[in-house]
């Protein structure tokens, strides 16, 4: 079994942590910079820097933020939000970053993952899809939650596994920041669907709902922001927990 992995996200607002719930009131949680130190240092995994209002806001995610975390991290780090060529990513890897994540250009642009996988290697390019489950169906929203489409969650991983995508982030849109519990039910689907690895995100808020991830809901790796951003849970803390647990861990 591959060891699971944990990895706090950031969520970057004109420079600052912020984080919400359901992807609204959103509030001011450190500097990216310093957080994401912290985190190395206490044992994350991998970190994900999201620049949330970046597509929404039509700016490109900075490559200065990069090569400052690339000066002061000595782990892996993804870094996302407005990236919508092989240009916007080589500069991110250039800077730094060790995979880029892609959202709502993926969407809007499918040949996008084929361009970054031959580009730079599947290894280089995570999926993020943020989902919301209405009427019994899970479906694909763009720009940070705010736009619906006629996606479906599970096709559309599949879709991007073929394209090149070499990692999904699966963000469940009714579950985020309500520390009620990962969507467990459609991370196994997504999990089932794909052969490369899945993140789960949203809904983090115990150490038992990291546990139920990585057993009945596949996943491969646990990612959180509030729960760490404000001291409810250590990371070695629940390093610990899930190895009581039978756990492979990192």
């Amino acid at each position: 079994m591959l060891a699971k992995r944990i990895i706090p996200c950031l969520d970057i607002k004109d420079g600052r942590t912020v984080k919400g719930i359901n992807f609204v009131n959103l509030r001011d949680a450190g500097d990216p910079v310093e957080l994401g130190a912290l985190y190395s240092a206490q044992g994350a995994d991998e970190l994900v820097f999201l620049d949330i209002t970046a597509t929404h806001e039509k700016r490109k995610t900075m490559a200065a933020l990069a090569r400052e975390i690339s000066r002061r991290l000595s782990i892996p780090f993804t870094i996302g939000g407005g990236i919508s060529s092989v240009e916007d990513a080589g500069a991110m890897l250039d800077a730094g970053a060790d995979k880029v994540s892609v959202n709502s250009a993926a969407v809007r642009n499918p040949n996008l993952l084929e361009e970054l996988a031959l580009a730079f290697g599947s290894q280089f390019v995570v999926l993020a899809v943020d989902a919301k489950q209405i009427g019994g169906q899970w479906w694909v929203h763009l720009n940070g939650g705010r736009i619906p489409t006629e996606r479906q969650l599970v096709p559309w991983v599949k879709e991007a596994e073929s394209r090149g995508a070499g990692e999904i982030l699966f963000t469940s849109m009714n579950h985020d920041g309500a520390k009620t519990g990962f969507a467990l039910e459609a991370t196994a689907q997504v999990s089932e669907a794909v052969r490369i690895p899945v993140i789960a995100s949203g809904g983090a808020g115990t150490m038992e709902h990291f546990y139920d991830v990585f057993t009945a809901g596949k996943a491969d790796a646990g990612l959180a922001a509030s729960i760490f951003h404000f001291r409810e849970i250590g990371i070695p803390d629940l390093k610990d927990y899930l190895k009581t647990k039978g756990i492979v861990i990192r």
